[in-house]
């Protein structure tokens, strides 16, 4: 008996140890997520005061700040002209004041209200009209009975 009350107490001496071990993991868990909370806190705060700073001194740039300020506007003309890509491939376009996907023929931008300027698109799509046309004008003619002829270049 002797052998069994050693194996049970050395049972009970790892299973203690497995526990402690498992509270202590489960602590550092937690205080590892508190920390990755608080760090993303800390970089939103961050990006708040970037966000202000630049709104204030958007106009007259501090010089250490000059090349960073240039990227903003780089970076936000390239997104103005992404979304009237975008726009435009769906059909519509852009609100010059919120960039919102609007139809090509609405007046008014349906999200925000601004009055829409003429299609952006306009003379692209003129373009395209006019080489259609043009090819299928060079191409065949068709006469008044239906039978289509090719057209003789001059």
């Amino acid at each position: 008996m002797d052998f069994f009350s050693k194996l049970g107490d050395s049972i009970v001496s790892a299973t203690q140890e497995v526990g402690e071990k498992a509270k202590g993991m489960t602590d550092v868990a937690k205080l590892q997520y508190e920390m990755r909370s608080k760090e993303d806190f800390l970089n939103k705060q961050y990006q708040e005061i970037g966000k202000i700073f630049y709104q204030e001194n958007k106009d007259a740039a501090p010089e250490a700040y000059t090349s960073l300020f240039e990227e903003v506007v780089a970076a936000q003309k390239r997104i103005e002209e992404i979304k009237e890509q975008i726009a435009y491939t769906k059909g519509g376009k852009a609100c010059p004041k919120c960039g919102a996907v609007v139809s090509g023929s609405a007046a008014f931008c349906s999200k925000c209200g601004a009055k829409m300027d003429e299609d952006i698109f306009e003379d692209e799509d003129e373009v395209v009209t006019e080489e259609k046309t043009d090819e299928v004008a060079e191409e065949t003619v068709e006469t008044v009975s239906g039978e289509v002829v090719e057209e003789d270049e001059e």
